[in-house]
């Protein structure tokens, strides 16, 4: 079979196959009754209109490979909590264009954990199809401070906090993302120029009654909770970032809902195709009844060392162990169901170790599931940190305080009370009772926090 090249005219390829006029329109080309037009070849096509020449060439060769585009719809939706909706999405994947997919990122919380992860492994998966993901750091919206969720005001940041935080989401997300596939944005440059005739403008295409119908705003409105007039407008900002961008595609969790079809909305009011908008479900996290959070101390981040990282899941609650593996893994679904039928404990291995392998590098489970299994039978696991005493001798307390495991002497004593500190696996009961530090003794806080006194 003959294969389209750049020299190829527009009459020829739609000559060759007429369905591919409609792959051509999804790139913007529209004038086909006009002969001159047609006369295009694809490589000055592409240049008239701002088209990726590679990509073009590629979706005209693969248009007949339809399975594969029903294969990742059907991928996705098996995963997603919703799509708004399915036809679009379809029409958006077979139209051959590079998609524009936006995600967007809360600089109040730049490290990301297992939670995040559920939607970046999504993106890859678009990546993978050759469109492009758009990383929003909202360090403008950062200052409103988002209500999602909220039962009160939350605190705004200043630009300059919201950006030494946004900062850090490139390194993090490429652990996941294609590096060359993913463009991250920061909509101060943008909003920033709005005059207040463009804000009033953008709140005019909006009701105070469809902002209610979110549930937060609902909620407070009801219970006589304050809503200050600046947190009504976030839906209405985060939503012409999707204008800005004219994205094709947001994706994010289901509770960014109501603020991802205000973008598709405002799309619409702005004479743009809607964005399609697909939601997936919050990993819950360590303690089984909240979303993964770093706020509640229920996360596992995806920079947390193996170790950490080996324990935290062998942590997960037994009745979401599920959960984690559809949502995060790529394992088959029949092998871990029979993982956690057979025997959940090691289903929990075996999950610590593909999480590792994933983040850390196959290398370092070993070296995890080694040392985890040192603690849980009581040993001190070797090559733990060392800490460099500031005299021969030190108490219980100081030596809480150096480690960083107290901030205060009252601190210390409270650890001590509470039968949570250890030193040498021997329990501390004697607040001044003192060390000998050329022994190097092994101060242990809780069940997996150890530190080595060294001179």
């Amino acid at each position: 079979m003959a294969k389209i090249d750049k020299d190829w005219t527009i009459a020829e390829v739609i000559e060759f196959n007429p369905e591919l006029e409609n792959v051509l329109r999804g790139f913007g080309m529209h004038c086909f009754s006009c002969a001159m037009a047609t006369m295009e070849t694809l490589e000055e096509a592409s240049y008239v209109h701002d088209i990726d020449l590679d990509f073009m060439l590629e979706k005209l060769n693969n248009f007949g490979e339809r399975d594969e585009i029903s294969e990742f719809i059907e991928n996705i939706k098996n995963v997603s909590d919703s799509i708004y909706n399915e036809e679009d999405f379809e029409k958006a994947l077979r139209s051959g264009k590079k998609l524009t997919i936006k995600l967007g990122a809360d600089p109040s919380r730049p490290d990301l954990h297992l939670g995040h992860s559920v939607v970046l492994r999504q993106l890859k998966k678009f990546q993978d199809l050759g469109h492009e993901v758009v990383f929003i750091v909202g360090d403008f919206t950062g200052m409103i401070g988002d209500p999602t969720g909220k039962s009160k005001t939350r605190p705004s940041l200043t630009i300059e906090q919201t950006r030494a935080s946004g900062d850090t989401y490139y390194k993090q997300v490429t652990k996941i993302l294609s590096p060359d596939k993913t463009k991250i944005v920061y909509n101060s440059d943008w909003l920033e120029k709005m005059n207040f005739k463009d804000v009033i403008m953008l709140a005019g295409k909006y009701t105070l009654a469809r902002l209610l119908e979110r549930d937060d705003f609902n909620n407070r409105y009801k219970n006589g909770s304050s809503i200050s007039v600046h947190e009504l407008l976030y839906p209405l900002i985060q939503g012409y970032d999707s204008v800005h961008l004219n994205a094709d595609l947001e994706i994010g969790g289901t509770d960014q809902t109501f603020n991802m079809l205000v973008g598709r909305e405002l799309q619409k009011d702005y004479g743009q195709t809607p964005q399609v908008v697909i939601t997936f479900p919050l990993l819950v996290g360590l303690d089984g009844v909240n979303k993964m959070s770093k706020s509640l101390d229920n996360y596992i981040g995806l920079d947390e060392p193996s170790e950490i990282m080996y324990e935290k899941c062998m942590k997960i609650p037994d009745n979401v162990l599920e959960q984690y593996f559809r949502l995060t893994t790529d394992m088959p679904e029949s092998e871990y169901k029979k993982a956690i039928s057979d025997d959940i404990r090691e289903a929990h291995r075996m999950y610590a170790r593909e999480i590792i392998k994933m983040y850390q590098g196959e290398d370092k489970i070993k070296d995890a599931e080694t040392r985890y299994n040192e603690v849980a039978s009581g040993a001190i696991p070797d090559n733990v940190p060392c800490v460099k005493s500031s005299e021969p001798t030190l108490t219980a307390v100081k030596m809480l305080i150096e480690a960083g495991f107290a901030k205060s002497t009252s601190q210390a004593r409270q650890l001590i009370d509470g039968k949570g500190v250890k030193i040498n696996n021997e329990l501390v009961t004697d607040y001044y009772q003192e060390y000998d530090i050329s022994s190097e003794p092994v101060l242990i806080k809780g069940k997996n926090h150890f530190v080595k006194f060294v001179l």
